[in-house]
């Protein structure tokens, strides 16, 4: 009954849905009154909303399945199972150098470069690519809304995060 892109909006946006269910809960318990029902509420509905905001931006950040290959996160190393022979590979977060967003024949890939200088290509759209986010977000003076707004952009080469020099 619901429209296919429909229900694929909803089902992506379905944590925040449910973080601003629980915000709404912290508002109707600090409405209550009293002296503990009051902070309690408030401090729930703030944490809740932060919550929201974090769900909508990972939400935004995941994309539909359309791209071949497997996004793994495993102990601090990204991974990437390529559907071609000689696609893919691994690249631990500490050894990640450079975060770039490429756009080649329509397709968005990231590419992760390391400090050995070897690059992997992942597609935006491959599956588990939404568990970038909560990867990249580790990263040191990382701007995560930066990298969100970068994937709405049709931009050929985009270079978003290089890793701050160290004395």
């Amino acid at each position: 009954m619901i429209r296919p892109e429909l229900r694929a909006t909803l089902t992506r946006h379905a944590e925040t849905g449910v973080a601003l269910a629980a915000t709404a809960l912290g508002l109707w318990i600090a409405s209550r009154g009293g002296y503990i029902l009051i902070p309690f509420g408030l401090a729930m509905a703030a944490v809740c909303l932060g919550w929201a905001a974090l769900a909508f931006r990972r939400a935004r950040f995941a994309r539909p399945v359309s791209n071949p290959g497997l996004v793994d996160l495993d102990e601090g190393r990204i991974g990437y199972y390529g559907a071609g022979q000689g696609l893919g590979g691994y690249v631990a977060l500490e050894d990640l150098t450079e975060i770039r967003l490429l756009n080649l024949s329509g397709t968005q890939y990231w590419r992760l470069k390391s400090s050995d200088g070897q690059a992997i290509m992942i597609p935006t759209a491959a599956a588990g690519g939404e568990k970038l986010y909560d990867a990249f977000a580790t990263l040191p003076a990382i701007d995560m809304g930066a990298l969100t707004v970068a994937l709405d952009r049709r931009i050929a080469a985009q270079s978003l995060w290089t890793r701050p020099a160290t004395h």
